[in-house]
């Protein structure tokens, strides 16, 4: 695949819960070795669009393309092992086994085992947080501490595309700080990120991509640039829908 070529692409993707339609033909070019954000109000479809990238829900129709090949339906398992990780919302960790531990568990998943115990060496050094409290359980790091085990769990599998919702909940400013650093240099080695963000204009200004849902529909996809500056985007967080375009 070209570089300049989307990793993740979605096709008129419908999914949804039971009898209820949540995304709508929804449609995404995630660029590869980017971080794009996905905004839009609540309701919109962004952490159900996630559920159907990741196997989690079951596409009813239209397809999900990573790295130009079809992955729609496959499972979370398959999807790791093609290079895919999802880390959902909240605190999803085991929260009375040590910080190693939890990275350990987090390493099971790996298709390439020999070399994991040079990942998890890897991954203290670059974390020294939890290379600190490696010894100590989860439960007694900060809300922020604990997100930072998340997503260095998910590195241990060598993700190509890491799938995040809403990181910063429950996190202070400085905290988030750090996150969003992490997500930063994450992609600037070679890591593409599809984030969700309750804090949307915090996320554009470290994102190269934005595209915004409405009503389980694709409404914008731009530079986050170009997603800042626009006028319709601060209609849409005041409670209102975004317009249709004029017809000339």
């Amino acid at each position: 695949m070209n570089a300049s070529e989307p990793l993740l692409v979605l096709d008129r993707v419908f999914a949804g819960y039971g009898k209820m339609t949540i995304l709508n033909g929804t449609t995404a070019r995630v660029r590869r070795g980017a971080i794009t954000t996905v905004i839009g109000p609540n309701g919109a479809g962004k952490s159900t669009m996630f559920k159907a990238i990741f196997g989690l829900l079951p596409v009813r129709s239209g397809t999900v393309a990573f790295g130009g090949r079809n992955v729609t339906n496959f499972s979370p398992r398959q999807l790791l092992d093609v290079g895919v990780v999802y880390i959902p919302q909240g605190r999803n960790i085991f929260p009375e086994l040590s910080v190693r531990h939890n990275l350990e568990l987090g390493g099971v998943a790996a298709s390439d085992q020999a070399g994991l115990a040079g990942r998890l060496d890897a991954i203290m050094q670059r974390f020294a947080t939890l290379k600190e409290k490696a010894d100590a359980q989860a439960s007694t790091l900060s809300g922020g501490q604990q997100k930072i085990l998340e997503v260095a769990r998910g590195l241990l599998l060598d993700p190509q595309l890491l799938l995040i919702d809403e990181p910063s909940i429950g996190l202070s400013p400085l905290m988030v700080q750090e996150v969003f650093a992490i997500l930063k240099d994450l992609r600037d080695n070679g890591v593409t990120i599809l984030l969700i963000e309750q804090n949307a204009k915090q996320a554009l200004q470290i994102s190269d991509y934005g595209m915004v849902l409405e009503q389980g529909q694709t409404r914008i996809e731009d530079t986050a640039p170009n997603i800042l500056a626009d006028p319709r985007i601060a209609q849409l967080f005041l409670g209102g829908g975004l317009a249709a375009p004029e017809r000339v």
